[in-house]
């Protein structure tokens, strides 16, 4: 592993050229996002709305980097997901799937794309209705958006992974929800959507990941998943998993057929992120992906639920660390929120009031601490609306 760990060394946001894939990749991924959105309406299948979300990142992605002497991988990163109400996420169904969406459905779309392995990955959530969004679904979109704001604050280099995982609970508590359990936001390096440095969503004794420290040049797929339950998600059934990630360190010779039927295109088409069965064909896949699952030659991205009732909002962004500060690269804006609760924690008012930038960048930075602009220090991020997140 030493030829690549001195390649990883070079391959970083030292070098423009990588800057720029990871850019690319995460302008692609937020026009995807934004014909994703355009598609939420009711009746819609959301199987169509997922292939729509995968068909326009490879669109885009192959327009790019075509006369180039090596050859570039690009593509999708994490296949269009659409989960609805209390399911937490991974929802990408097979296309002989009907489910459609309802008007006032909560829907949380995740997905990712890459250039040469850089990997930009956004998730957004969005209430399938006109006008503001009010309750308990805006408290609970405002708890995601607020933590991932103050996240964006605080996932800079010296801090800790920790100062994380304390700051985003706190955050939902003020608005009378949890932070999901069991969701992990990753760094980010070429070809590894999941890299070693981890900031956990919830710390609890069952869940243990090691202390790091944030570094410049650094990369994060920041993830937040809030509900109004209790953030236990539960897997029902086994049968909605359709997205798997090659396990690369595992070795198996399967017995059936199928199985190396389906196993030997996953490795010719999808040999590194994560991919889904609905891309191979329905019937082997079925077959075929349960002998690989059994034998750990996959990692499955199961579909987890909350209980019937409550809701769950998913907020994820990329952050780039560069030396003049972070720099959120996917993001879209939310709906009017209104929500019930309203921030009046002076510890979590001064982490959304610090800068993201350590650097004059453009036309300057906004002054610190005044209270209307606290939230709009982000030179990348969209602005979080004081009136939707962080006071009302």
């Amino acid at each position: 592993m030493s030829d690549d760990e001195r390649e990883e060394k070079e391959l970083d946001l030292t070098s423009p050229e990588v800057v720029t894939k990871y850019k690319s990749a995460a302008e692609i991924v937020n026009k995807a996002l934004q014909l994703v959105l355009k598609e939420c309406k009711p009746k819609t299948k959301i199987v169509d709305i997922c292939e729509k979300g995968d068909s326009f990142i490879r669109e885009q992605t192959g327009n790019m980097y075509k006369n180039v002497k090596r050859k570039i991988e690009r593509g999708v990163a994490f296949p269009t997901c659409v989960s609805v109400n209390n399911t937490v996420c991974h929802f990408s169904p097979l296309a002989s799937d009907t489910s459609e969406l309802e008007e006032g459905d909560m829907v949380k779309i995740d997905m990712g794309c890459h250039i040469d392995g850089f990997i930009a990955i956004v998730a957004h959530t969005h209430v399938v209705q006109d006008g503001p969004v009010t309750g308990r679904q805006a408290d609970v979109i405002a708890a995601a958006n607020t933590a991932a704001e103050v996240a964006l604050r605080l996932v800079r280099p010296g801090k800790k992974n920790k100062d994380v995982t304390d700051a985003i609970q706190k955050v939902a508590a003020a608005y009378d929800c949890k932070i999901v359990e069991g969701v992990l936001s990753h760094q980010l390096k070429q070809f590894v959507i999941d890299g070693n440095k981890v900031i956990l969503s919830v710390s609890n004794p069952d869940t243990r990941v090691d202390d790091a420290e944030f570094e410049e040049n650094e990369v994060y797929a920041v993830d937040i998943v809030a509900s109004t339950g209790e953030g236990k998600p539960k897997l029902l059934d086994e049968k909605q998993t359709t997205i798997y990630k090659r396990a690369v360190d595992k070795n198996y010779h399967l017995k059936m057929k199928t199985s190396r039927f389906i196993f030997s295109e996953i490795n010719q088409k999808y040999p590194i992120l994560p991919f889904t069965a609905r891309a191979l064909e329905e019937k082997r896949a079925r077959l075929g992906l349960v002998e690989c699952v059994n034998h750990e030659l996959l990692q499955p991205y199961p579909v987890l639920h909350e209980k019937p009732g409550d809701y769950v909002a998913h907020i994820k962004f990329t952050v780039l660390l560069m030396p003049n500060g972070s720099d959120r690269v996917t993001s879209h804006p939310l709906q009017e929120l209104q929500p019930t609760k309203t921030i009046d924690d002076p510890e979590i008012k001064a982490w959304l009031a610090l800068g993201t930038k350590t650097k004059k960048k453009g036309g300057g930075k906004k002054k610190k601490g005044k209270k209307g602009d606290k939230a709009e220090e982000s030179a990348e991020a969209e602005p979080m609306d004081a009136s939707n997140g962080a006071e009302s």
